[in-house]
């Protein structure tokens, strides 16, 4: 749902104004796009401006301009734990005379978080579709989760959301929320065995998860890592985009994210490239126990991912050429469940 329609007016006019490359601060030529369900990002020359929309959804709250603030202020934190030099800071969005500026003069009436653009085909997902992704890439990378999940905040209240209680929670939500989907995206009998295999587990290996939780495994991870989140470039590598407004999502065990980039890599059908990612993080964190959780977690990952693509034949504004892209993915994805489940 959106907010009223006097900030839903307004953010109609600055999106507007900042298709404009006169309304930069910088020498911009071109101004570029990218709509997500709940921000507008701006390509403008050598930076990227990302705003939150004016909405309101059961799991966040963007509906006001402080609102809107305090989320830009939590993401541009926690991504600079993976990406600094990315992350450059918040801006205002300004008006006067009716004259929409970043960083300019008059009264403030939105808020944009800048960041350092890189270019789109240094992007790990289009990367992988053009099979340019090497050993050495995947190394760095396990070695920077790892060296990253050595240090990620973990306490009493993180640990909780590794509990039986949660776990099982965050599946009976994936069940509820795809049963609409059966014989559209997954099939009866995936959707039935996954269920059944997933509280089969669950219910055997309680201790396995009390023990995770009270040897500090549950962590402020990242939330969303995979190759959408991950630039290779030259000199660098970049993980940016954490999932910064549902803290239940990011606060999780440490092989529940090493299980998302095993998952996806396994989705471009480089299984090859999955197990080298997985060696070489035990190589780095000594987390050995992980490989008794990774493929329930894979389970998990992979089926998450499958309702977040069902979840597009939903959206009006997706046409009919996206949504036959979008059952395709679901399918896969949720094929790599059941699959993973047959594994448990």
């Amino acid at each position: 749902m959106v907010s009223d329609n006097s900030d839903l007016s307004l953010q109609n006019l600055i999106v507007k104004a900042l298709l404009k490359p006169e309304v930069y601060s910088e020498k911009v030529k071109k101004v570029k796009l990218i709509q997500t369900y709940h921000s507008f990002v701006f390509l403008a020359g050598d930076f990227a401006y990302k705003i939150k929309k004016a909405v309101k959804f059961p799991y966040f709250d963007f509906s006001t301009l402080d609102k809107r603030k305090e989320d830009l202020e939590k993401e541009l934190r926690l991504n600079k734990r993976l990406a600094s030099d990315l992350y450059l800071g918040i801006v205002p969005i300004t008006m006067e005379d009716e004259e929409i500026k970043i960083c300019g003069k008059g009264k403030i009436i939105e808020y944009a978080l800048k960041m350092k653009r890189i270019p789109e085909r240094y992007l790990m997902s289009k990367l992988l579709e053009e099979n340019k992704v090497g050993n050495e890439a995947i190394e760095n990378i396990a070695k920077i989760i790892a060296d990253f999940h050595s240090k990620a905040e973990s306490n009493e209240e993180i640990s909780k959301y590794g509990s039986i209680e949660v776990i099982k929670y965050n599946w009976n939500e994936n069940f509820e929320q795809t049963r609409e989907f059966i014989n559209i995206t997954i099939s009866e009998n995936q959707f039935n065995f996954i269920k059944k295999i997933i509280d089969d587990f669950i219910y055997k290996n309680k201790s396995l998860f009390e023990k995770r939780m009270k040897e500090g495994m549950i962590k402020d991870c990242h939330g969303d890592l995979y190759s959408e989140s991950i630039f290779i470039t030259p000199n660098k590598i970049y993980i940016f985009d954490c999932l910064e407004f549902i803290d239940r999502f990011r606060f999780s065990d440490t092989v529940s994210e090493v299980a998302f980039l095993a998952m996806d890599l396994d989705f471009h059908d480089r299984s090859d490239l999955s197990d080298l990612f997985i060696e070489k993080y035990i190589e780095f964190s000594k987390d050995v126990e992980l490989l008794k959780l990774l493929q329930f977690y894979k389970c998990y990952r992979a089926y998450v991912r499958g309702k977040v693509e069902s979840f597009k034949l939903k959206d009006p504004n997706i046409g009919k050429r996206d949504k036959n892209i979008a059952v395709k993915n679901a399918r896969k994805y949720f094929n790599l469940s059941f699959n993973y489940a047959k594994q448990l």
